[in-house]
């Protein structure tokens, strides 16, 4: 499929991907974003290796591959703002890193000044119940 033929959220999607998979070797086993007003939010499951996540098990471990891939996103990332940018047209004004060591996700927050709270949940909650259209769920 051409790039031409993806939505922008795909085509942030598969810059990420490619990013990550540049900067770790890694290929992360799922990539979601989000965009709400000017906060893209990314959100790569299965995104360290098994040697991090090892390491990440004891407190003093999981502090280490959070900053590890603090310093290692701000370090690199100005070229992903650029695809970011060529994608969506927008400059990308601020840009994160945080990564939840005991599920191994990593979230990338591009924002505008704005706080990013993500919440990793134990589940997928379905469309049609997160949007009410669940017929089951109709009073």
């Amino acid at each position: 499929m051409k790039d031409s033929e993806l939505t922008m959220a795909q085509q942030v999607a598969q810059a990420v991907r490619a990013f990550q998979q540049q900067r770790t070797g890694l290929v992360p086993g799922a990539v979601t974003v989000v965009l709400s007003d000017e906060t893209l939010v990314v959100t790569l499951q299965g995104a360290l290796s098994a040697a991090e996540q090892a390491l990440a098990k004891t407190p003093a471990g999981a502090a280490q591959v959070q900053e590890f891939h603090r310093q290692l996103f701000r370090s690199s990332v100005e070229p992903l703002r650029q695809e970011i940018k060529r994608i969506t047209g927008v400059e990308v004004r601020e840009a994160a890193a945080e990564v939840e060591p005991s599920t191994g996700a990593v979230v990338h927050a591009f924002t505008n000044g704005t706080m990013v709270q993500v919440f990793l949940l134990a589940r997928n909650v379905g469309a049609e119940t997160w949007d009410g259209s669940d017929p089951e769920k109709s009073h």
